[in-house]
């Protein structure tokens, strides 16, 4: 009977401890699993956070840094030296152009034919007469003397008359060229025995007929 007694006591002994170790595991387990919702319910409050991230706005990129560039080099400046004595000159020599040492000046066409001036035909006094007197400046006695040129054509006419020299009456000048130009005829002026363009002068004196 002691032997079956002391069978049963360790049998409780060792059912107790089981118990024992059961009941500490299921402590650490319901422990360890409180301790676990706990965690991860507070995972799950931190996880569900909104966290707006900053929003970085883009920065325009500096401008680029201005270089000083050196100044470019500046040469020095050219000494000149400035004499004060007189430039001196010298005197060169040139020799003529050879062709106007060989070759001899052409000597001058010989003349076709005659040349001579214009020559009046007639007398020369009879181009201007007492008849032609201006009435004014015979009424007032005025005379002078009107010195002319006239412009003899290729036919020996009168071209053109002036008075190179006056009368101090411009009546007198006037009635000069008018009656020279009208009745004075010519021989023409010849040059190389053709008929050209010439020219004469002479002079008319105005007197008060008597």
């Amino acid at each position: 009977m002691a032997y079956a007694d002391q069978k049963m006591s360790s049998n409780r002994l060792i059912a107790l401890i089981v118990v024992a170790i059961l009941h500490v595991a299921l402590g650490y387990g319901l422990v360890t699993g409180l301790a676990y919702e706990g965690v991860k319910k507070a995972l799950k409050r931190v996880t569900t956070v909104d966290i707006e991230e900053e929003v970085k706005k883009e920065e325009p990129p500096p401008p680029p840094k201005k270089v000083d560039m050196p100044p470019p080099p500046v040469a020095p400046p050219v000494r000149i030296n400035v004499s004060t004595a007189p430039p001196k000159f010298e005197t060169v020599a040139v020799a003529p152009p050879l062709a106007a040492v060989l070759a001899p000046p052409a000597p001058a066409p010989p003349p076709k034919g005659p040349s001579s001036s214009a020559q009046p035909k007639g007398n020369p006094g009879s181009w201007a007469t007492t008849n032609d007197y201006p009435s004014r400046a015979l009424r007032e006695e005025r005379s002078g003397t009107a010195g002319f040129r006239v412009t003899v054509g290729l036919d020996g006419r009168v071209i053109d008359c002036q008075v190179t020299s006056s009368s101090g009456h411009a009546d007198l000048d006037q009635a000069t060229c008018a009656n020279v130009s009208r009745r004075a005829r010519f021989k023409p002026a010849m040059q190389d025995g053709q008929p050209v363009q010439g020219s004469y002068s002479n002079r008319v004196r105005w007197v008060i007929p008597q």
